[in-house]
């Protein structure tokens, strides 16, 4: 049976009377939270969305563990870290070699990143998959002049193309050379490939080429510099590191794919935040106009709640009655604004409603992606601070003196 709490909080609430100040207050109250939370649902998605289009840009071709060895001692345990971990069943896991090193084409030159991996590997190979442009992927060789993948912005700042030769020195090659007073080694290479990530770094300063020519090239002989793994779902990284801190010494780094780009997640994360904080303040306006509804309503209920009081109803039922009240609207402006908010996710990912130009921003439209996580903290978020509006007149209703209230009746 509902307490008659309940039912007196939704009859002052929903009862069928004249339209009067205190109604469009109310009704002010309600349209204002359900505004604030389909706001912040929006904002949250497109939040997410983004997010989650960058992360994909970024990790296109980022493992999601990294495992580098810090000297070379560590480096020669590397073949049977590779073989233990194949047991926890990665997607894959493969050994690398990178570095800096001078790319020259003619009179034009660039620093950039070369870095070899086992393209004889169809999990590693599937990483181009979609992103080559021109050419074709690497085979596996074991050539002195080795055929390589570059990026897009890089190939055209080199003026380079399909089958064009560049010439890569190596930093180790340089301290040769010194010692020994004579020219460095110069490693002819030939484009094959050239790819578009959507990263405008990888694209404007990466290179790949098979493992053993990486390894001839900065001299890394039959030893690599660490370990790439992939797994099946990126966010089991975090707990997968965690374990690999504790089973192996200092002597290893152990990274994963959001450590490679911490700073812009930080303040992607930060900037949620705020956007959050900053949003929330419409829901407060709306509080305040509840704290005000509710006043007023117990000014005008004066007379029942004393008429309440005398048939037995204790001050804390009174103090519950007004508590219910700001409760129910912040559940109704909450569901409102949770209907209105998938209303505008609906419109924007099936018709588009703010496009994008896709040669500038890569995308044709605003990502939206929405998490129930979002749900739970803005609809908690809402009802919490609808609740503690009506404290204030809850406890004035409470100290309501029935004698003083019905002695003129």
């Amino acid at each position: 049976m509902m307490k008659f709490e309940h039912f007196i909080a939704k009859r002052y609430l929903f009862a069928k009377h004249k339209i009067n100040f205190i109604t469009i207050i109310s009704y002010l109250s309600i349209a204002g939270i359900a505004i604030g939370v389909a706001a912040l649902i929006v904002v949250l998605s497109v939040f997410n969305g983004f997010s989650n289009l960058i992360t994909s840009y970024l990790i296109s071709f980022d493992p999601h563990i990294r495992i580098e060895a810090m000297d070379e001692t560590s480096q020669k345990h590397l073949p049977e870290l590779q073989v233990s971990l194949k047991n926890e069943n990665p997607l894959y896991i493969t050994p690398f070699v990178k570095g800096k090193v001078l790319v020259v084409n003619g009179n034009l030159n660039q620093i950039v990143e070369l870095k070899g991996i086992n393209f004889s590997d169809k999990n590693v190979a599937a990483n181009f998959t979609g992103k080559l442009i021109l050419g074709s992927n690497l085979q596996q060789t074991n050539s002195h002049t080795p055929d390589i993948l570059i990026g897009a912005f890089l190939a055209d700042r080199m003026q380079s193309t399909i089958g064009d030769t560049l010439s890569i020195i190596s930093p180790s090659s340089v301290e040769k050379a010194i010692a020994n007073f004579s020219l460095p080694q110069i490693n002819r290479v030939v484009i094959r490939g050239i790819f578009l990530s959507n990263n405008n770094e990888y694209d404007a300063s990466l290179i790949f080429c098979s493992l053993p020519e990486a390894q001839f090239i900065f001299n890394y002989k039959n030893i690599f510099q660490g370990l790439e793994i992939k797994l099946s779902d990126e966010n089991d990284a975090f707990k997968f590191k965690e374990k690999l801190q504790t089973q192996l010494s200092n002597k290893f780094s152990v990274t994963t794919w959001y450590d490679f780009h911490k700073d812009l997640y930080s303040v992607m994360n930060i900037e949620r935040w705020v956007a959050y904080a900053l949003l929330l303040m419409i829901i407060a306006v709306a509080v305040f106009n509840i704290l005000g509804s509710l006043s007023m309503s117990v000014i005008e209920k004066k007379r029942d709640i004393g008429i309440l009081k005398v048939k037995g109803a204790t001050a804390a039922s009174i103090r519950k009655i007004f508590l219910l009240q700001g409760f129910y609207i912040g559940i109704i402006g909450t569901l409102a604004g949770f209907a209105l908010g998938l209303l505008v996710y609906y419109l924007q990912t099936e018709y588009k409603l703010y496009p994008l130009n896709p040669l500038e921003y890569k995308i044709d439209a605003i990502p939206m992606k929405l998490q129930l996580i979002d749900f739970f903290t803005v609809g908690g978020a809402s009802i919490l601070l609808s609740t503690l509006a009506a404290l204030l007149p809850s406890k004035r209703a409470s100290l309501t003196n029935p004698v003083e209230a019905i002695k003129w009746e």
